[in-house]
């Protein structure tokens, strides 16, 4: 008999002990060609997503933003770049990305405003109420236990700090995700060897959004936390959703 635990690596099941090392593989050999294969996949869409998150977190002036599993700095410089006076702490578990964020020219800029940490979602290494928001994107469904992220989450926010979550998701409608479904896991893995010659990075990407809880269960899974005033938007049809709650 065995204590062991398991969860899910894309469709497949292994160790929880396991999983986190896996992701970081992942995102290690493909940390250079990220931000392009973003774009490349999504066809730019992301961009209007993060901007939709920006647009909905409202930045304001002196906030101390935490975005976890935000390496290449996206969300970082979008945040400054409506609150010039705020500040951010980027944690990401992978080393690789956060390099890849420091080099860009905004890191630069805005070097003065920025922290960049190591870090595990579901063991942040910051003290209680530290930051007035916390921002994760398109990188809770790859944390082993999801739901000890988002007490993470909870932790660190001040009271009064919201939490907001920008992640794929399910279209509602079953011909649509039938359809997007068809240029998951037949373009994007074939897109992915031919710019970062990683395919079994990309599958494993395909694989792990569709095993992302539907819109009200992760909102559920957001109260569970100890979340107030708990809402989602769907984006794009549902491709990916924007959730929001708040520490009372």
């Amino acid at each position: 008999m065995t204590d062991s635990k398991t969860t899910h690596f894309g469709f497949q099941t292994v160790d929880e002990d396991a999983k986190a090392g896996m992701v970081h593989e992942v995102f290690s050999s493909v940390a250079s060609k990220y931000d392009v294969m973003n774009d490349l996949m999504s066809v730019g869409i992301h961009r209007v997503w993060k901007t939709a998150m920006m647009d909905w977190l409202a930045p304001r002036e002196g906030q101390h933003l935490l975005d976890v599993a935000g390496g290449t700095g996206d969300v970082a410089f979008r945040f400054l770049d409506r609150a010039p006076h705020g500040r951010v702490t980027v944690c990401d578990m992978t080393e690789s990305m956060l390099v890849e964020g420091r080099k860009r020219a905004d890191a630069v800029d805005k070097a003065d405003r920025l922290a960049w940490v190591t870090g595990d979602a579901m063991a942040l290494p910051f003290a209680d109420a530290t930051f007035d928001r916390y921002t994760i994107s398109f990188g809770i469904r790859n944390v082993t236990r999801i739901p000890d992220a988002l007490s993470e989450a909870y932790r660190v926010l001040k009271p009064g700090g919201r939490l907001m979550v920008l992640e794929f998701s399910q279209i509602p409608v079953p011909a649509m995700q039938w359809a997007y479904d068809r240029y998951s896991f037949n373009v994007i893995p074939a897109m992915g060897k031919a710019v970062t010659g990683d395919r079994d990075s990309y599958q494993y990407l395909v694989e792990s959004i569709r095993r992302f809880p539907v819109q009200e269960t992760f909102a559920q899974m957001i109260r569970d936390a100890g979340f107030g005033r708990v809402q989602y938007r769907n984006l794009t049809m549902g491709i990916a959703a924007l959730h929001s709650g708040w520490k009372l």
